[in-house]
């Protein structure tokens, strides 16, 4: 089947996606919708989109199979549950949203009305993650007892950023932290004890965090995220048997460097096509293909779990 793909939000992030169709077989970007119909005529014209639409209710009510909701997390929310309710695929950018309680209202919005929905988390579909799951699913590394890592990113403070203004989920915990949250869920599962240092600018928003994950067989996570400073963005994955390092930066990554017990280290290089984001574009038109209405690599509990970690971070740092 082909999917008629719509974007909702013709930002920075939808400009990078867009493109990223080109490599996505079985797939046509046919609409794009934005509150300013200038906005989505321009956006239209620079990738060859057919349709432009100047608000996201006719998007929704537009032929489209699926919806890349790429606006800012605050409003996610009332455009995830507008665009089930019109029975639309929905891909939507992450953070998922700016609540746990949101979060729980679109996953149960999409079971309802068994409309498939995915958080765009797009490092677990890179080829170099999927090798290190399969390695780790393999018992390669034996039982993992670690993943530690970071991802900091410097950023000027400007207040009015969509990155630093509350009122459209700034902050590094939404923007950074659900990065490294979902990396490190995704082996060790959802934590049972969660610790953040952290500071605020300000305006209340936190620059900067870090994050212990605990489980209560004593296996952990050490991650650290802010705008505040550089780093080199990666992370380490370690078992009983051996460790493997993501390359920075990691949520990108093609570069695995494996170091296992009793073996010669080996470096392995696996490329992601275009910038890497078709990766999970193609997964989504696999699932909808084979009738799934959710991702068995991105499932929603997963979703829901990262997203209840930021709000404990979130709350222990004062916001």
């Amino acid at each position: 089947m082909s999917v008629r793909w719509g974007i909702a939000g013709p930002g920075r992030i939808a400009a990078t996606v867009a493109a990223e169709f080109a490599h996505v077989p079985d797939a046509e970007l046919v609409a794009v919708g934005s509150r300013s119909l200038e906005r989505a005529r321009e956006f239209a014209g620079r990738f060859g989109i057919p349709q432009a639409h100047g608000s996201y209710a006719e998007l929704f009510a537009s032929d489209v199979d699926a919806i890349y909701l790429a606006t800012p997390h605050g409003q996610h929310t009332d455009l995830a549950l507008a665009a089930i309710e019109a029975g639309k695929a929905v891909l939507v950018e992450k953070s998922f949203t700016t609540s746990v309680a949101d979060t729980e209202a679109v996953i149960r919005a999409g079971r309802e009305r068994g409309v498939f929905v995915m958080e765009a988390m797009w490092t677990r579909f890179l080829p170099a993650i999927v090798r290190l799951r399969q390695m780790v699913a393999d018992g390669e590394l034996g039982e993992i007892r670690a993943v530690y890592g970071d991802l900091l990113a410097f950023r000027e403070f400007e207040p009015a950023d969509r990155l630093f203004n509350p009122a459209l989920g700034g902050g590094a915990v939404l923007d950074l932290g659900v990065y490294v949250i979902s990396f490190a869920q995704q082996f060790l599962g959802t934590p049972s004890l969660v610790h953040a240092v952290g500071g605020l600018y300000p305006n209340g928003v936190e620059g900067e965090a870090g994050i212990l994950l605990g489980w209560d067989d004593g296996r952990y996570s050490t991650q650290a995220i802010g705008f505040t400073a550089p780093g080199p963005g990666r992370q380490v994955v370690a078992g009983t048997k051996g460790w493997v390092e993501v390359k920075p930066r990691f949520h990108r990554g093609e570069q695995l460097s494996v170091h296992l017990l009793g073996r010669e280290p080996e470096e392995l290089t696996l490329a992601r096509t275009g910038v890497g984001y078709c990766h999970e574009l193609i997964h989504v038109g696999e699932c909808l293909a084979a009738g799934l209405t959710e991702s068995p690599v991105m499932p929603l509990d997963d979703t829901l779990a990262v997203q209840q970690v930021m709000a404990e971070v979130l709350s222990q740092l004062g916001r």
